[in-house]
């Protein structure tokens, strides 16, 4: 009985001595398996799978997030996949496709019940293919996503969906998506089809190049290119100036948007501008913005559009250098806030496409 009990000490005393370095070692290989850059192989427990709208104070909610909410339980997971609580993203798609189809109707003096029908198929293209994107980015980053702040709890990193489910809606997406292309002039079928493979590769960029704002900016941009042949006009200058012009515009807000997550990205190692350009990024998206102004511009010259519209592009260059003085790119909310703000200078520019074209119905100009 006493060698059982000294024994006993012993083996107590020895389990004190090691607890500090076991917790010690515990921590460092928690810590490296969250900065690896592979796939983890055990995922640590998720404490819910619930979606984090369920227990979000209502009074905080947007109008976009208390729809969500409303759904039924089983839909919200998919919501979110489609980010339908957050439509920024499918306005700032959407966008550039306004600017061209207008632009278009003020060449040929398109009647408005046409103008009307092609914004309104492109709303429902830009709601169902940023899903699709936004899909595709969360299957591919599913990995990823449950390394950062912003993105771990959504749909696939908190396991509320399996990827193989994902992947079916994923589908269900694409088929909507093709029925909506569909409806469009022939001509733009295979116009349209060409931007699947960027739409579809660009989540694996961020990880082997610092630009993968590239990537998104051509493809997300694609309805300056769509919307002028939607409306049966094929003005190939002012169309490629447009794309242009909204191609650099995307890089300026969303290395902004990028630098939301730069010491997340850092851990994770995902890639970005935010990381490549640093403390030298304002310079940078200054001269991107003299790009676009200056492409947008063109294109409105291309296309002989009229006083409105010019005065909307000055608007544009006044909204987004301030933006650039303003934002902290070292303050995660403000440059979520800025971020969000460049739905109104897209607003504004489209509004300087109507008034010319409102002009040009009347017989004005």
């Amino acid at each position: 009985m006493l060698l059982f009990k000294t024994s006993n000490v012993g083996v107590s005393g020895s389990l004190r001595s090691l607890a500090p370095r076991l917790v010690t070692a515990t921590s460092t290989s928690f810590q490296r398996r969250w900065e690896s850059t592979k796939p983890i192989d055990q995922i640590p427990p998720v404490v819910s799978t619930d979606s984090p709208l369920l227990t979000q104070d209502v009074s905080t909610m947007t109008t976009p997030q208390k729809f969500v909410r409303s759904l039924p339980a089983s839909w919200i997971p998919y919501a979110e996949l489609m980010r339908l609580d957050k439509p920024i993203g499918t306005w700032l798609l959407y966008t550039p496709c306004t600017w061209a189809i207008t632009m278009a109707a003020y060449t040929n003096s398109a009647p408005i019940s046409q103008t009307v029908t092609m914004l309104a198929l492109f709303g429902i293209g830009s709601i169902i293919m940023r899903g699709a994107g936004c899909t595709i980015n969360d299957i591919l980053d599913r990995n990823m996503d449950n390394k950062v702040g912003r993105t771990i709890t959504r749909p696939l990193a908190r396991r509320a969906v399996s990827v193989p489910q994902a992947v079916t809606f994923l589908g269900a997406q694409c088929f909507t998506g093709l029925a909506v292309l569909l409806c469009l002039p022939w001509d733009c079928f295979w116009l349209g089809a060409a931007s699947l493979p960027f739409v579809a590769t660009y989540p694996l960029f961020k990880r082997f190049t610092y630009y993968p704002q590239a990537s998104l900016s051509f493809c997300f941009t694609w309805g300056a290119l769509l919307g002028f042949p939607a409306m049966g006009v094929w003005n190939i200058p002012a169309m490629m100036a447009l794309h242009a012009s909204s191609f650099a515009w995307c890089m300026t807000y969303d290395t902004i948007y990028a630098h939301q997550d730069k010491k997340f990205d850092i851990e994770a190692g995902v890639k970005s501008t935010a990381l490549k350009w640093g403390d030298g990024t304002k310079p940078i998206l200054r001269n991107l913005t003299v790009a676009q102004i200056a492409l947008l511009a063109a294109s409105g010259i291309f296309n002989s559009m009229g006083p409105f519209f010019f005065a909307s592009v000055g608007f544009a260059a006044y909204r987004v250098f301030n933006m650039i003085k303003k934002v902290d790119l070292d303050n995660p909310d403000n440059c979520w806030s800025w971020f969000v703000n460049n739905i109104n200078t897209g607003h504004a520019i489209f509004a300087g496409c109507l008034g010319d074209y409102a002009m040009r119905l009347m017989g004005i100009y």
